[in-house]
């Protein structure tokens, strides 16, 4: 098979740029480094769909972060993902924050954000009740909204195999030749041959670059871990809205958030690793989320979490984001230090990279099949998100949605099986909970997880002990040696 374009990453770059190229008549192919799309920053971030006034004006940042904002709330509807538009507040402790707050004011203006204001004590006090008696303004940014990173994502990859992009997993490059036109990306094992590479592999990006025969390339990436707490959904309301504090030359700094989940995210912080697939959690790095949130919110229940977590962002030796045609490599586009806010601006810089590939000579023309929803009949809504007169019909319809599998989140057997039919089939334990949330309650898959892998197993013929938790060697069961 040769492909037109291989995308190198399924992150939320990879996989908006295969959805967009998936409507037209061209043949797209995704490589993927882990077992699921979705599993680096874009599975573990603030989830928050940013406004656009961080940004410099006139950097790439600001251009897609705003254009991003809009287009991802247009994006959510087609493929059914829920995105609030709840709005973030940056919190200023006094007037030495002001100018802060009028900096990231001027510069939302000058990006075209809409409705920017900052605002006194009075109205944040009544707009965010537990706020802290401290805070004296806020920029209010009401464009900004939450979503679920990894569920749009994964929404927009299912969407682009219905329109005929071909998704490879487990497929680490390791290797690249190029002959009479064409790139064959090897992971060692096999190879994919196509007439131009994108490479959006994030946090590994500037590694791909070097794979696939860039020297000296002017970008390096320095790995940075930022770590999250999770609370209870009887914690969701104490925040209407996304509140920041003002940032520093190390990010955005610690937030609390509610979820589209009904939870409450806090965190995170940011420290540079040497390890860019350390995702570990620190006693010391979640003390600091700790006391960074209860400046926010000096009453946040930090004994209702029920998880945390951590992420990895690439942070490019540059300010801007690094989207370009390679200068040695024809054919080669490059999205590279694609950081925060990375994830508001991916349905934007999927637009960009595509026109970095027309102007490489790649022709785009429309298809006349598309179809832009998640499946081609339509998309299927998940069993607890049926009101309860629906649930009754599904359930008679089929008695697989009466079976309840993960009763913190209400999951049924058959939204199980609907995954394990999905375009890209939900074969391990953290693929189901990505797209259904079992195992992303209270107890966190402590009684779902045994019964979501014997589903797998059961349900693919192979065995309980061949059943994975994200792939690769994380085996659940170990197979029990014979008795001579």
């Amino acid at each position: 098979m040769l492909y037109d374009v291989l995308i190198v990453g399924a992150g939320c770059t990879g996989v908006m740029t295969a959805r967009l190229l998936s409507a037209k008549n061209v043949r797209v192919a995704v490589a993927e480094a882990a077992s699921d799309v979705a599993t680096g920053a874009t599975a573990a971030n603030s989830a928050i769909v940013h406004a656009g006034y961080d940004a410099k004006p006139g950097t790439l940042k600001a251009k897609l972060n705003v254009r991003g904002n809009k287009l991802m709330k247009r994006l959510s509807a087609q493929l059914g993902v829920e995105c609030k538009p709840v709005g973030s507040h940056v919190i200023g402790f006094g007037d030495a924050d002001l100018p802060m707050l009028e900096e990231l004011y001027r510069r939302g203006i000058a990006n075209g954000v809409e409705g920017l204001e900052i605002i006194g004590a009075d109205r944040l006090r009544a707009m965010e009740p537990n706020v802290s008696p401290e805070a004296t303004h806020s920029l209010w940014a009401p464009s900004a909204a939450i979503t679920c990173p990894y569920g749009i994502t994964i929404a927009a990859a299912d969407n682009a195999v219905t329109n005929g992009v071909d998704f490879y997993l487990n497929f680490k490059v390791s290797g690249c030749a190029y002959e009479d036109g064409v790139y064959a990306v090897t992971d060692g094992k096999k190879a994919i041959r196509a007439k131009y590479v994108v490479n959006c592999a994030g946090v590994h990006s500037a590694e791909v670059a070097s794979i696939l025969g860039e020297r000296d390339f002017p970008i390096e990436i320095t790995p940075r871990r930022g770590e999250y707490f999770i609370l209870d959904k009887v914690c969701g309301n104490l925040a209407n809205s996304t509140l920041f504090v003002c940032p520093s030359d190390r990010g955005k700094g610690i937030l609390v958030s509610p979820t589209v989940d009904g939870n409450l995210i806090v965190g995170p912080n940011a420290y540079a690793i040497g390890d860019a697939d350390d995702r570990s959690t620190t006693a010391e790095g979640l003390a600091e989320i700790t006391a960074g949130a209860r400046r926010i919110m000096p009453n946040v229940p930090m004994n209702m979490a029920i998880t945390s977590f951590a992420g990895v962002r690439s942070t490019p030796n540059q300010y801007d984001f690094y989207l370009k045609r390679s200068e040695q490599l024809p054919g080669v586009i490059h999205a590279v230090g694609v950081e925060s806010p990375g994830f508001a601006s991916s349905p934007a810089t999927a637009e960009y990279l595509a026109g970095l590939l027309e102007e490489a000579g790649l022709v785009l023309e429309d298809k006349k099949d598309y179809i832009p929803t998640r499946r081609k009949d339509g998309n299927h809504v998940q069993f607890n998100r049926l009101s309860p007169g629906e649930k009754a019909e599904r359930a008679k319809a089929d008695p697989a949605y009466g079976k309840i599998v993960c009763r913190c989140e209400t999951v049924t057997e058959g939204d199980l099986l609907d995954m394990l039919s999905a375009p890209i089939p939900a074969v391990t334990v953290d693929m189901m909970k990505k797209r259904l949330r079992a195992g992303m309650g209270r107890c966190q898959g402590g009684f779902c997880s045994p019964r979501v892998a014997a589903l797998i197993a059961e349900k693919t013929g192979c065995g309980l002990d061949r059943v994975t938790k994200h792939g690769g060697g994380s085996w659940l069961v170990t197979a029990r040696e014979e008795e001579e």
